[in-house]
């Protein structure tokens, strides 16, 4: 049975029709979702992948159904443990069917966005799945994000919904009445507590919230989901595998804010090829779910994935090396993903001395390069932990939704971030072609397979410009990214074609910043860089050319940060700004950031040099 797989290009309420690419796939005879090996790509992975299989099949239904089936099967399992609250699947499953009830009651309706601005905690793990089975799209929000920014989120996806927790309850009413939201749901941490825990969350953090006024206009998570045990109605939608399911933001490859709109199958793909590629999974495993719901990686790789594969998220809501290192030991996690600012920042904690890390099946990092250096460190300090397994690196881009391709477990090369996922394909292509470039020549890194994103929110001429369908019938997703390929299949990442950041693990882009400095009535012109760090890889810094006639002082200086804390994200907040009277420019008149990245570099050395010239005390 041969069914038609179709891309489209998304619009504020309905879906444009327009088809934009086409893939095929099949069902098998198990009713299951498989795609035919192509005949026209390369596959010189083929014989490095030892017993990890090229292609698998997927389950045809959405991510509710294929959480539902899991719990069907395994009903009095842990799926999520909180703070010391154990939560089996049947109770879950339970709550997210309550919520969606209550969805229902308040009016969301098939194809709207709801916008969850949440941690890593239950309430988001109902409402998550609730909204997928009520047939509605998920719009991941981060919590921290600016007032300006989530603005922007809400009207970019038109969200009608807003759930968020109590502590951030003042951010949301203050943007509310500039957004089409008509209702907001506030959930509290401590409401998933138990006793003992809540009367010490109440003691200390519990106490920093500032209180909701008795007359908002919001409805308290409890309720919320009152409102369920009212609904007398059917609240469940038929969806398809490549119906929309979740919106997540990025830069893209040009910088600008874009709505990635990820379908049901490629969630589901995702979780397949991550079981897939990690032969020892076993159901029941644990996996230390500390990246974030509203990031790629946290949603598909520490959630889902677990949750459709039979397995237990120990959720973190707030994320401290300290709090990480202590979670893997007390619940002996069997599985651990994370940025490599994570890494380094284990190796400094004396919490980890002498402590037993042999449950762990496998160390997954991603977000950004992990130097040769860093992963020989950190692989012996897992030997040193009584563990028998290295770091596995991996790859991939939001716009398939997380990785797309990592080490294989039975074989290393240094450098490489392995090779790809069942039924995904790479390509190494001269930049913006479809022209293939031969093994160990550095070009763009391109990729094709069911985690490819669907495209971006209301823009379909970037969607056009990302995803491209070449001549052997597939759809390919360009990155933007640099990197080579060898005769074995292995691809080494050499960097990034576009302008970026990364500053632990989240994409920062400076052209987003400098439009937000460049808006102040007292600046003329402003370059944002990165600059080296220990412990982040990389953090901001402003170089700012102030208008006529203004002074570069501190005064201006606070001025300036108290501006951006309300217009940027706290993790892409700089940590300097430098006054200048003129910025460096290029032959074409614009700001010659190289420039002032090698200056930086330049008085960074400098001080290293004076500082390792110092006589020692």
């Amino acid at each position: 049975m041969m069914i038609k797989y179709t891309r489209t290009a998304f619009c504020n309420k309905t879906i444009n029709k327009e088809i934009i690419m086409v893939n095929n796939w099949t069902l098998n005879e198990n009713g299951n979702i498989v795609f035919p090996v192509p005949e026209t790509v390369k596959i010189p992975w083929d014989k490095s992948r030892g017993e990890l299989p090229l292609t698998v099949e997927y389950f045809n239904g959405t991510m509710y159904e294929k959480v539902e089936e899991t719990a069907k099967k395994h009903p009095l399992m842990i799926a999520l443990d909180f703070m010391g609250k154990h939560i089996t699947y049947k109770y879950m499953i339970d709550q997210i069917n309550l919520c969606a009830k209550s969805l229902r009651v308040l009016g969301i309706r098939e194809d709207d966005r709801v916008t969850i601005a949440m941690p890593n905690c239950p309430q988001a793990i109902y409402m998550l799945y609730a909204v997928n089975l009520v047939g509605a799209v998920a719009n991941m929000v981060h919590p921290l994000s600016a007032e300006k920014e989530i603005e922007n989120y809400l009207n970019m996806s038109n969200s009608v919904m807003v759930v968020t927790l109590d502590q951030f309850y003042h951010k949301i009413e203050a943007i509310r009445k500039n957004t089409k939201i008509q209702n907001v749901i506030i959930a509290r941490i401590r409401d998933e507590l138990t006793r003992p825990i809540r009367v010490g969350y109440m003691l200390t953090e519990g106490r920093k919230i500032q209180k909701i006024p008795k007359e908002a206009p919001v409805f308290q998570w409890p309720d919320f989901m009152s409102l369920g045990r009212h609904c007398g109605y059917e609240y469940k939608v038929s969806r398809k595998p490549d119906d929309p399911a979740a919106i997540l933001y990025s830069g893209g490859t040009t910088g600008i804010t874009k709505g990635i709109v990820l379908t049901n199958l490629n969630f589901n793909a995702l979780a397949g090829q991550v079981i897939a590629a990690n032969p020892i999974y076993r159901i029941g495993d644990k996996m230390l779910a500390a990246m974030p719901i509203f990031h790629g990686f946290g949603l598909g790789v520490c959630i889902h994935t677990m949750l459709a594969g039979g397995g237990r998220c120990v959720l973190v809501p707030r994320f401290t090396p300290k709090s990480y290192a202590k979670l893997i030991t007390k619940y002996r996690c069997n599985f651990i993903a994370g940025v490599p600012t994570l890494f380094e920042a284990l190796l400094r904690l004396p919490s980890m001395e002498g402590k037993d890390l042999s449950s762990l099946k496998g160390v997954f990092s991603g977000g950004d390069s992990l130097s040769v250096e860093l992963k020989k460190k950190f692989d012996k300090f897992l030997y040193d932990h009584k563990s028998k397994i290295q770091v596995r690196e991996g790859y991939g881009t939001t716009e398939s939704v997380t990785a797309a391709c990592l080490t294989p477990p039975q074989m290393h090369k240094e450098g490489s971030i392995g090779i790809p996922f069942p039924d995904m394909y790479y390509k190494i292509v001269k930049p913006g072609t479809a022209e293939e470039l031969p093994y160990g020549e550095e070009g763009e890194i391109i990729m094709s397979g069911p985690t490819v994103m669907a495209g971006y929110l209301d823009m379909p001429a970037e969607t056009a410009e990302t995803l491209r369908e070449h001549a052997d019938g597939l759809t390919w997703l360009y990155t933007g990214d640099l990197g080579t390929m060898d005769d074995e299949g292995f691809i080494y990442f050499r960097g990034r074609a576009k302008r970026m950041i990364i500053s632990s693990g989240y994409n920062i882009y400076p052209a987003q910043l400098e439009n937000i400095f460049d808006a102040h009535e007292k600046v003329q012109m402003s370059c944002a860089i990165g600059v080296p760090d220990d412990y982040k890889m990389e953090k901001v810094k402003m170089f700012v050319m102030p208008k006529k006639g203004i002074k570069g002082d501190e005064a201006l200086k606070e001025e300036l940060l108290a501006y951006a804390r309300k217009n940027i994200a706290k993790y892409a907040m700089p940590y300097d700004i430098e006054f200048r009277e003129e910025l460096p420019k290029t032959l074409v008149g614009k700001v010659a950031y190289r420039v002032l990245e090698e200056e930086e570099e330049a008085k960074r050395k400098a001080e290293q040099a004076a500082k390792a010239a110092e006589p020692e005390a």
